[in-house]
């Protein structure tokens, strides 16, 4: 039996997503798209990954970056 889903984060890691989200936009836009420290303030994605697996609003946020910016790349 198969499943299909409709998630498009479904196999995608945090880090694959924040990587693509950083080689997209840059840290600049990305902190102002998403206003957290751990953009602002020496970014890197170590640091970043660290905060977003303990901070499940900040997550979110990043992930819903991610659905919208892939929507509108496939548009």
């Amino acid at each position: 039996m198969t499943t299909h889903s409709n998630n498009p984060l479904q196999g995608k890691t945090l880090e694959s997503i924040l990587t693509f989200l950083v080689e997209h936009y840059g840290w600049q836009e990305l902190g102002e798209m998403i206003r957290i420290n751990c953009f602002v303030i020496d970014p890197s994605i170590k640091s970043s990954l660290t905060f977003l697996r303990r901070t499940p609003w900040a997550r979110k946020k990043v992930e819903n970056l991610y659905i919208w910016t892939m929507q509108k790349i496939d548009s």
